[in-house]
């Protein structure tokens, strides 16, 4: 398979903001509470994450079928390296607050631009094509953590976590100058669309896919910014430890992508996506009965496993949408997903604060829920297509 330039430079961007945001990212609830942050924080910090992922990603959908997904990646980093600054410069917990709705832009209103770029790419082995830019962007996910571990074992949580910062700011810099460079403009022409046209956009199919998505990202999401605190501070393990084990997840995800894009192309979509949906049902449940290390590298293999069907998901969203208008169904899908799982978030903390038990088993049960009415009422995209 040949790579033209601009799948070689989405693959360049995605690596080196991804190795400066997750250097920092995974252990952001930490850094909030050595600054002062309460728990509460942590879990407004988790809400606010996945809020601002509902809010960019409609919007940068649209903006990606306007203009094009060469400028608006432009745009969207540039952004992302305003708010790394504002951390850097003041090191607070409301800082870190302020920063993220800057910093957290990128990853959210850029997945609608990257996913119209792949359409146009590949247009014909979509799946592969996401299964590229989710294997490559794990690389820093498997990384960056580790790095970030030992920076804050040498410098201490506050000082290392703001050098992280500084290398994020750096690496955004370089790829600017590489999407400028080398990201050629898409052969498209701009969409016309309203904003909020996109929602017509979302058929009975894609609307099923949405709720079991939502009920299975509740799962996700409330554990999610507690899994650090569990490991480090109630079962007692260091951050380079905990940093070894998000590597173990990533690596199991990444050594996954490729065969399942294989047979997702040969074999149907739901099969996967559903195969998915059990792993992130499974993890709160594993992780909170793991106690000794050898049992989190299990946990963790199979919070790797999770991301099982995650690129066949996307691209099945991908062909359910209009040729004309991919980036903003896109972005309104995740709008409406991650608007509804940013309330899920919110109420973690107050879960977490009942007891680790209590998140973790309340995030069990949304998970099985959403499962079995996938199981039930999924479409793949051939059976979609011919019941629409």
């Amino acid at each position: 398979m040949k790579l033209n330039l601009s799948m070689v430079s989405m693959i360049m961007m995605v690596v080196l903001i991804g190795f400066g945001e997750r250097m920092a990212e995974r252990f952001i609830p930490l850094y909030i509470t050595a600054l002062g942050g309460s728990i509460y924080v942590v879990g407004a910090f988790n809400a606010l994450q996945n809020l601002l992922g509902a809010l960019y990603s409609l919007p940068g959908g649209h903006l990606s079928d306007k203009i094009g997904y060469k400028k608006a990646l432009l745009v969207f980093t540039a952004i992302a390296m305003a708010g790394y600054l504002i951390v850097i410069v003041s090191p607070t917990w409301q800082a870190v607050m302020v920063g993220s709705v800057f910093f957290f832009a990128w990853s959210a209103v850029s997945m609608p631009a990257i996913m119209s770029l792949i359409n146009q790419v590949m247009p014909t082995r979509q799946t592969l094509g996401i299964s590229i830019h989710s294997l490559v962007r794990r690389i820093p996910m498997a990384i960056a953590p580790v790095i970030g571990g030992l920076i804050i074992g040498v410098y201490g949580m506050t000082l290392g976590v703001k050098i992280a910062f500084i290398v994020a700011f750096l690496l955004c810099a370089v790829s600017l100058a590489v999407q400028w460079k080398l990201m050629k403009e898409p052969a498209s022409p701009a969409e016309k669309a309203n904003l909020l046209s996109h929602f017509k956009n979302l058929n009975p199919a894609l609307r099923n896919l949405l709720f079991s998505d939502i009920l299975i990202r509740f799962a996700e999401q409330i554990p999610y910014a507690f899994v650090v605190i569990w490991v480090v501070k109630d079962l007692g393990f260091t951050p380079v430890e905990f940093g070894l084990l998000t590597m173990i997840e990533m690596v199991t995800a990444t050594v996954i992508y490729l065969p399942v894009a294989f047979f997702a192309d040969k074999m149907g979509k739901k099969p996967f996506v559903l195969a998915t949906f059990v792993f992130f049902t499974i993890f709160p449940v594993i992780l909170y009965y793991s106690r000794s290390f050898p049992a989190l590298v299990l946990a963790f293999l199979i919070r790797g496993m999770k991301e099982f069907g995650e690129p066949t998901r996307k691209a099945l969203i991908m062909d359910l949408a209009p040729a004309n208008a991919k980036a903003g169904t896109f972005g309104a899908y995740y709008l409406l997903r991650d608007i509804v799982v940013s309330i899920a978030a919110f109420s973690s903390a107050f879960l977490w604060n009942i007891s680790p038990e209590a998140n973790f088993f309340t995030a069990f049960g949304f998970g099985a829920i959403g499962t079995v009415l996938f199981a039930v009422y999924g479409k793949d995209s051939n059976t979609a297509k011919l019941s629409g």
